[in-house]
């Protein structure tokens, strides 16, 4: 069975000074950038507090928490993975994150990188794990993907759009990594 989940659109807003909002957030793990002020363009992002981000949401994933995983959004926020139903709110992200830590009791995820420019904020990932939940395949899986992040005013992710090659995954899951 193949997940697809997906937010409904989210109006964009702008990113947060690194002063402001993301330095807030390391301070303040995992949760609202509370008191801290809009930047005046997306340029302004600090990568590094970004990648600090990027890096606790990773951790977040591999501790198997799920309602870990959803304090990373906006309490309305939304994940949406390639084009599928939304999940909104933080309620609906955790129990789609769950869903994946339920089929991949294993399951590890890697960040690759972080893309920053114009435009949403790109979290690049590596998923590995294998299909070991109750009427699961048995079969290992590794498939990496992305997710776009738009920022809200309170720092936290108010929209995310995963991509990953979901008739590879559907493959995986049939056959394994290196099954043909």
């Amino acid at each position: 069975m193949k997940p697809r989940l997906s937010p409904g659109r989210v109006h964009r807003t702008r990113w947060f000074s690194p002063g402001a909002a993301l330095v807030c957030a390391a301070l303040l793990s995992p949760l609202p950038f509370t008191g801290c002020a809009p930047a005046e363009t997306e340029a302004e992002m600090d990568e590094q507090a970004l990648n600090d981000f990027g890096r606790r949401y990773t951790a977040a994933w591999n501790s198997h928490d799920a309602a870990g995983v959803a304090a990373f959004h906006a309490e309305d926020g939304s994940l949406t993975i390639n084009e599928g139903e939304p999940a909104v709110g933080r309620e609906a992200i955790a129990a789609a994150a769950q869903g994946f830590m339920t089929a991949f009791p294993d399951m590890v995820v890697e960040m690759d990188s972080l893309r920053i420019g114009a435009g949403p904020v790109r979290y690049h990932w590596t998923f590995t794990g294998t299909n070991t939940a109750p009427g699961g395949t048995g079969n290992a899986v590794r498939i990496s993907g992305y997710e776009e992040w738009t920022f809200g005013d309170d720092g936290l992710i108010a929209a995310s759009e995963g991509h990953f090659d979901e008739a590879e995954y559907a493959r995986q899951l049939e056959v394994g990594v290196g099954g043909s």
